[in-house]
């Protein structure tokens, strides 16, 4: 499966951005989603997983509460709604997808997509 990430940008803390990673080929639903977000300087960090029908969700405990992961299987995309976003959510945005399991591990994951740059200014 190839993943191409978009939707990200400069807003301010506080403003909201949806993200959309478009998967290709006829198998999507039977893939776990994740996304997942680097900072400069720093690892990759989890912020959420999907299972593969949508209704099992996990997140971060940084984004919990502000962030909504979700997935359009007949569209082939999964989507991440964030909300009050804050400086410290500044990173490159990532998807990702495996076929093993629902894991906030990213060296699970086969499939990575493109990031997509999210720069919240104070």
């Amino acid at each position: 499966v190839q993943l191409q990430a978009s939707g990200g940008g400069l807003v301010q803390a506080g403003d909201s951005l949806r993200l959309s990673c478009a998967a290709s080929g006829r198998t999507f639903s039977s893939y776990f989603m994740g996304w997942f977000r680097q900072a400069p300087g720093k690892e990759r960090e989890f912020v959420a997983t999907i299972s593969r029908g949508g209704s099992s969700t996990t997140y971060a405990d940084s984004v919990k509460g502000r962030f909504t992961i979700s997935r359009d299987n007949a569209k082939n995309t999964v989507y991440l709604q964030m909300n009050s976003l804050k400086p410290e959510d500044t990173a490159v945005y990532y998807c990702a997808a495996n076929l093993g399991l629902q894991t906030a591990d990213p060296a699970r994951y086969h499939y990575w997509g493109r990031g997509t740059q999210v720069t919240v200014s104070s």
